[in-house]
């Protein structure tokens, strides 16, 4: 008799401690505001685009920049001189290219959603 008390007093002690916490987390809310973004695929690629136009523009200007400090420091050397040259080629021509890519995807992007052109 004194084992089924034992036994009785434990499951009743157990039920009194792990049966209100249950109950509050029956009532819980999940939250509304996660704080992410709720943007369309369209804003996180434009957003995209935008960030990797800038990276562009800042190693365009990094390179000319570089180009420009090789062909001052060519003192007459004519194949330096020519490497320096082509390499600020190079460094324009790719900002060109990088903008003209950006153009045409913004203006297929207009074509195709009907909307004017949003450059």
């Amino acid at each position: 008799m004194k084992n089924k008390t034992k036994f009785f007093l434990s499951v009743i002690s157990m039920l009194l401690i792990l049966v209100p916490p249950m109950v509050s987390l029956a009532q819980f809310q999940p939250p509304t505001d996660t704080g992410l973004p709720s943007g369309s695929i369209k804003d996180i690629v434009t957003n995209i685009m935008n960030w990797l136009l800038m990276i562009v523009g800042i190693v365009g200007v990094i390179g000319f920049a570089i180009s420009g400090i090789l062909y001052l420091t060519a003192a007459g050397d004519e194949t330096r001189a020519g490497q320096a040259k082509s390499a600020m080629l190079y460094s324009i021509i790719g900002v060109i290219v990088a903008i003209i890519g950006v153009v045409v995807i913004r203006a297929a992007q207009s074509m195709l959603s009907g909307t004017g052109a949003d450059f």
